[in-house]
């Protein structure tokens, strides 16, 4: 993270959902002009292949021109999006083996963020790295997905985590506000159940996209959902102002996160989390009394064992 959390004004009106809507609504009373509606999504997309060399690269370029395309071409909610509003994601393709001229296998990275409120600043939202991505693709061919059915691996998958990186940013904005978003990843893996690709299925992994948005939909994960949005809403939009409640409210939210923990100790949405979030809690409370740093460390040790010893260099 290099950015300063500190830094020039945000402009309100770039805000997904309510702070946005507001800034349109009065747009319209004093006459401002309003810049037209699109999609949801500006993905940067990339596919590289570097272990593949039995296949022309020209096929991956159109690959990522049309998964480009997909993601953010389509409309996925009903709600209206300013151009500047889009929420801003990364997706990149590493394709490891081709089997076949049309069937590939490979991983899939994806990654979201979304500004923080008086800063210049982007906070990391979604981080995934998906290991079991199988999928057909045919030179020249178009990614159609329709809700109801599942048509491919390819546009099951991308259609599934545009619908998580929406759930997740709407999360951070109004309490559990991605709930609709999740609920279609959800029914996307419901139609996947008879597929012959992995990552669909319970029984196949506890870290796969069936738990993903089976655990977050779940009583047991609320304290998670609900950290989403008091860390970013209640704790990062007011960082500028009031660093000392902010950090508060941030701590509080991720304390409250080992109720989840002690019932699904590890579980991979807490993973995800930290993944996305860990680099950033450092930088945020390194700054803070050492009081502050001593509430939180054995909760964050707790929580991310994996990243034990970061925390001990920069936070103890």
């Amino acid at each position: 993270m290099t950015k300063p959390l500190s830094s020039p004004f945000f402009d309100l009106a770039t805000f997904r959902g309510w702070p946005f809507r507001i800034a349109l609504v009065a747009s319209i009373f004093v006459g401002w002009t309003v810049p037209s509606l699109g999609q949801e999504l500006n993905c940067t997309v990339t596919v590289i292949a570097p272990q593949i060399s039995n296949v022309d690269v020209s096929r991956f370029d159109a690959l990522e021109d049309g998964i480009r395309e997909f993601m953010n071409g389509r409309r996925w909610t009903q709600d209206n999006f300013d151009f500047e509003e889009r929420i801003e994601c990364t997706l990149q393709l590493t394709v490891s083996e081709a089997i076949g001229s049309t069937v590939f296998k490979g991983s899939m990275q994806v990654q979201s963020s979304r500004p923080v409120f008086n800063s210049d600043y982007n906070t990391a939202v979604l981080l995934v790295n998906d290991g079991e991505v199988q999928f057909e693709w045919l030179d020249n061919s178009n990614i159609l997905f329709n809700p109801g059915q599942h048509r491919d691996n390819l546009s099951s998958l991308l259609a599934y985590y545009a619908y998580m990186i929406l759930g997740m940013d709407y999360d951070t904005f109004s309490m559990e506000g991605g709930t609709p978003h999740f609920l279609q990843a959800q029914t996307i893996v419901a139609n996947a159940q008879n597929a012959g690709e992995r990552g669909w299925k319970a029984s196949q992994s506890k870290q796969n996209r069936f738990w993903l948005v089976e655990n977050h939909l779940s009583q047991t994960f609320r304290p998670v959902r609900n950290c989403l949005y008091n860390y970013h809403r209640k704790g990062l939009d007011v960082l500028y102002t009031d660093a000392e409640g902010a950090r508060l409210t941030m701590a509080e939210a991720l304390i409250d996160m080992r109720s989840t923990n002690r019932i699904r100790p590890g579980s991979y949405n807490i993973q995800v989390f930290f993944l996305a979030k860990g680099d950033e809690i450092i930088n945020v409370f390194g700054p803070a009394p050492e009081v502050e740093r001593g509430r939180l460390l054995p909760i964050l040790k707790q929580l991310d064992p994996g990243n034990i010893q970061s925390y001990d260099e920069r936070l103890g």
